[in-house]
Formats: structure tokens, sequence, C-alpha cells
């Protein structure tokens, strides 16, 4: 969901409908950028607190409540990205013509005991629905206060573990990025695929979602590895399959995928010869800088939506968004939309899990039942200058 964009053509302000007759701004994609990297620095596990704020925080005069819980007194990163999202949420309640909302912002210290205690707060003061928290770790102990009561939760962890019915993620989840690049590789006529990606978190889910989704193509897994700090040897492993895959998929951040490149060349490979694949975390200069990873395709949004956000946030707040920001503006466009359009259930499972999805800053996204999303993605070239893109995100989500 988006507020009205400042954009040439169509006009700001320009709108549309989608299924549920929800009023939103001309959808406008934004690249990744890190998106997944940077929540993980902070969003997988809570940065020491540094004691919730107390003092009540509301913004808007609307009838309908809505929490909003965030590390504004977390340490570190995750208090900046805090401020920067309720920046962003105020941002998207100023955009949207006469909400009737109003948001109860709760500070969670960065600790799931603060989401504990600013939960009950919200829904002790009425709020209907919860956005946040930011951190994994902290999404369960909301989880277990909004069950009992049947409210909904958006919240912006990058850990689908913590997705469940009800608990509804709004952040960017690899499993997405994923499935459309290699939707569109086997598209394009690849079968026989190979992966290096980190023995971490990450590479779990990278590791599960790759194999499902070669597997729904009828393709087939020829090599898979997973690296630690050495990568050379992993990296021959993969090299000497080479020869008999299509296509290869390097899932990690900026740094280390040109790492991983360097070692398969040291093995031998010549990656020049087979078609790379990445997810959204290669949106990175180093990529793009790199020679071996020239020609390299990856998933992510179109760059357009971020662009348009970061200027009309420069213009109000002076400063940058960080790249979390369009997730609370999302989230709140959203909100906005269903309790103007949706009556009584407008925050019901059912209403969220629409199938025909909303579009917002980042692009076209549903909830799945189990709380995980979907979001409609472009596929982008690696190019000296910066990502191209070959094929654009959906307009709508196919049956």
């Amino acid at each position: 969901m988006a507020g009205p964009h400042n954009r040439k053509s169509p006009p700001s302000g320009a709108t549309r409908r989608t299924a549920l007759g929800l009023i939103i701004g001309a959808p406008l994609l934004s690249a990744c950028s890190g998106i997944q990297q940077s929540l993980s620095q902070f969003g997988g596990q809570d940065a020491g607190p540094a004691g919730p704020q107390q003092q009540p925080q509301a913004v808007g005069t609307g009838q309908v409540k809505v929490g909003l819980i965030l590390p504004l007194s977390a340490s570190g990163n995750a208090a900046v990205a805090a401020q920067s999202m309720r920046n962003a949420a105020e941002m998207a309640l100023a955009e949207f013509q006469n909400p009737n909302i109003q948001l109860l912002i709760k500070d969670d210290g960065g600790s799931p005991q603060g989401a504990a205690q600013g939960t009950q707060q919200a829904l002790s003061e009425g709020a209907e629905i919860i956005l946040g928290p930011l951190f994994a770790g902290s999404v369960p102990p909301t989880a277990q206060l909004t069950r009992t009561r049947g409210t909904s939760v958006i919240a912006f962890s990058t850990d689908s573990s913590v997705a469940s019915r009800g608990v509804f993620l709004l952040s960017f989840l690899p499993e997405s990025d994923i499935n459309r690049i290699v939707d569109y590789a086997a598209g394009t006529g690849k079968r026989s695929f190979a992966a290096m990606v980190p023995d971490n978190a990450y590479g779990n889910v990278v590791e599960a979602a790759f194999k499902q989704a070669v597997g729904r193509k009828n393709g087939r897994v020829v090599a898979f590895e997973k690296y630690g700090a050495d990568r050379a040897t992993p990296a021959r492993t993969v090299a000497q399959a080479l020869g008999s895959a299509d296509a290869l998929l390097l899932a990690d951040d900026g740094d280390s995928v040109v790492a991983t490149a360097d070692a398969l060349t040291a093995a031998g490979s010549n990656l020049r010869n087979i078609q790379l694949l990445g997810t959204g975390l290669w949106d990175n200069p180093r990529v793009f800088a790199s020679p071996v990873l020239q020609g390299g395709l990856y998933a992510a949004p179109d760059p357009a939506g971020f662009r348009s956000f970061a200027n009309r946030y420069r213009t109000k707040f002076g400063a940058e968004p960080v790249r979390t920001a369009t997730l609370a503006y999302d989230a709140v466009a959203l909100v906005a939309a269903l309790a103007r359009t949706q009556g009584a259930q407008r925050f019901s499972a059912e209403t969220l899990t629409n199938p025909s999805g909303f579009a917002g800053i980042d692009g076209l996204f549903r909830f799945r039942a189990d709380g995980t999303n979907e979001r409609g993605l472009a596929v982008m070239k690696v190019a000296s200058g910066g990502g191209t893109p070959v094929a654009g995100s959906p307009k709508s989500f196919g049956a």
C-alpha cells in the first residue's frame, strides 16, 4: 500500500484499485539494497535494551487505533532504523488523505520483554492491529498476547520461522528472491542448477527454497555446497560439477558473493560460461564492479519506488531513510486503506490474505495464510553501472 507518489507520469496522487477496492498509489518498486542483510544484523536477535521509553506517543486523531512497536531506545543500528521507520510511518499518515487512524507508538527497547509490555499497552488502549516488532525474538511475545484476542500482527522480521497464522511478515524474505530467479531461469531453458551458499541461517532458508523451486520446475540440482570461512574446498567441488550445470546460484551479500566467485575462478571455473543467479543482496556496488559477475541475474524490485520515497523523506525530514523504512510506510498505508474500505473485517486474516495482494513502495505483495509473504519482483542484470532490468515485476499475482 502506498500513498501519493511524486512522479511525472502518472501525476502525483494518481490512484488505482485492487480487487479489494483499496485506494493505493501507483505501484512503485524498489531495490532490495541489502534489506535482508541489514535486517539480519539487528533483526535476527535482540540488541541490548537501553530501556523502553515510558511516555505515551500517539500520532493522528482517527478512531481506528493501531499499535506500532519499534526498538526506539535499543542500542546501535536498531535505534537508528527504528526512528527512520517511525518517521516513515508518520509520513504515510501525512500522505494518505484523511486517514481514520491513530498510531499508538510503543518503544520495546530492543527486548522481548519490552515487546510484550508495549503490545499489552497498545491492546489495552484499544489497538485493533499491531505493526511490528522488528526483532525476530520479539515477535513471539507479541503474538502470544494478540492471539488470545484474535488480533492480527504485521511484523518486520526477516526470520520466516516467527511467522504464523495471524502473524504476518511484511519484510523481504529470501524465499521470494529464490522463487523468482529460479522461475525466470527455468523459463529461459535452464534445467540443471548448482549453488554455493553460506553455512548460516540465511543459507539454510535459501537451500530449502532453492531445492523446492528447482523441483517445481522439473529441474535438477547437480551440486549444492555450503561454505564457512573456507570457500576453497566447496568451490573445488562445485567447479567439478559446473560442466553439467546450466546455472549457478550464489546467494550472499556483496562482499561475500565476490569472494565466492573469486574462489570458484581459482578452482578453475570459467563463470562466463554459465548463467549466474543471485538474490536481492546482489544490489551492491561490489557486485557491479566485479568483472566475473557481469551478466549475472538477480531478483529484486525495480529501484524507482525507493528513489521516489527517499526524495520525499529527505524533503520532510532532512535526512536519508534507512532501507527498512518503506516497510513501516507500507504497513501504515495498508491499514489506513483497509480501515477506509473494509468495515468491521478490515484487519481480519481473511482480508489480509486476499490473493490479489496489495501494491506498495516496494511493489506488489501478498500475505500467505502461514504468515509469510510473496512479493512481485523484477529480474535485474549485473552491469558495471548498476543493475538493469531484464524482466519487469508482475502487475498482478497469477492464479
